[in-house]
């Protein structure tokens, strides 16, 4: 595979480096111990909806707060 860009970049002094020209916002980043980087462009995406399952472990948490089977209160006053 051939390269589309090679450029030098260096490391800031947060430990950032700069991408040129990036196509995508979010990367997955694998780093290897040999010293190789790999970032693989992630698209973030909105999911299309709430899953069954997800829909009813809340009606049972629902039914259980109506029955009273709830934990104890959480005390944040010192926040």
């Amino acid at each position: 595979m051939e390269a589309i860009k090679d450029y030098t970049v260096h490391i800031d002094s947060k430990k950032r480096i700069t991408l040129r020209g990036a196509l995508y916002q979010y990367y997955n980043v694998k780093e290897y111990e040999n010293g190789c980087i790999i970032l693989e462009p992630r698209e973030l995406s909105i999911p299309k909806g709430i899953s069954a399952n997800s829909l009813k472990d809340m009606d049972r948490a629902i039914e259980n707060f109506k029955m009273g089977d709830v934990s104890s209160a959480i005390d944040l006053s010192d926040f």
